[in-house]
């Protein structure tokens, strides 16, 4: 089996390096890569790379994430984020392959508190997801196989963080404000790159499980409950903090206005995806545990 994974250096794109090598030839771009096209803005680069790979499948994990500078660059946001994964699609149909590709819980609109299911009502509420949802529109209107999996509140031990910025600033300052009106489940780049290499080999194995599947981390916290633990994880393992744990204080999301607006609630039901991988998702404490242990060197 040949895959093509696109957005190698991004952080499920890392871990998907890992995941996906022993299922096959492993064909892995970059935007910078110079034997084929890694470029999502290059939608002609782009199909001519999966003409002249022909892969059996393709992993999308590249995507433009800048939130924010999405408002005022929506015409390069739109072309990475939907027409590209278009272009991917068609070429799979083309082809045969099967296109995993990545989205959010951002497709949504964020009200009320109940955990959101895959044949939710979307209402996305930035540029960002509603470039996101058009890719997934695009992938299934092509009539490809196709796994695409929403996840959210994504973090890696490599690169920069949310953990790394509040220990960081635990570090410097004795007072942190962090937004409490947020809800969702920090999750792991490597637990998504491990999923999707279950999901792959089930489907080369026949089973047919293509269609949209909500994937996180179980459980819920806002930004500030995920503050609070990183710190407090970080304290006991020795780590020299000047924020005391009664000196986080919840805000809402009004006190860090932002050009984007994020949603509220970020909840993702899972019972489908454990369904059709006969898996359990860990806790996101778990991950998080393990992410910082990494960091820290404990």
């Amino acid at each position: 089996m040949k895959i093509l994974l696109l957005g190698k250096n991004g952080q499920v794109g890392w871990e998907l390096q890992r995941s996906l090598a022993p299922l096959g030839e492993l064909v892995s771009l970059g935007r910078d890569s110079l034997e084929f096209c890694g470029d999502l803005s290059d939608l002609d680069g782009l199909a001519a790379t999966v003409r002249r790979v022909a892969p059996d499948v393709i992993v999308n994990a590249a995507a433009y994430t800048a939130v924010d500078r999405a408002e005022s660059d929506a015409a390069l946001c739109r072309t990475i984020n939907a027409l590209a994964p278009g272009v991917l699609a068609s070429e799979a149909a083309r082809i045969g392959a099967l296109l995993v590709h990545y989205s959010t819980d951002y497709v949504f609109d964020g009200s009320g508190d109940a955990a959101r299911t895959e044949s939710a009502t979307t209402g996305p509420l930035s540029v960002y997801g509603q470039t996101k949802l058009e890719g997934e529109q695009l992938i299934m209107a092509s009539a490809c196989r196709h796994l695409i999996f929403r996840t959210s509140w994504v973090y890696a031990a490599r690169g920069g963080n949310f953990a790394k910025t509040m220990l960081r600033l635990a570090a410097e300052r004795e007072h942190l404000s962090v937004v409490d009106d947020q809800i969702g489940a920090p999750t792991g780049a490597e637990l998504i790159a491990d999923v999707t290499a279950h999901a792959v080999q089930a489907m080369r194995g026949g089973h047919d499980i293509g269609g949209i599947y909500h994937l996180a981390a179980a459980g819920q916290a806002s930004w500030h409950d995920y503050a609070r633990f990183v710190i407090e994880f970080a304290r006991q393992a020795g780590v020299t903090l000047k924020v005391s744990s009664d000196a986080i204080n919840p805000v809402s999301s009004g006190a860090f206005p932002a050009p984007a607006p994020r949603p509220k609630n970020s909840r993702l039901a899972l019972h489908k995806v454990q369904e059709a991988l006969q898996l359990t998702l860990p806790p996101w404490q778990a991950g998080v545990a393990r992410m910082l242990t990494e960091f820290l060197g404990k």
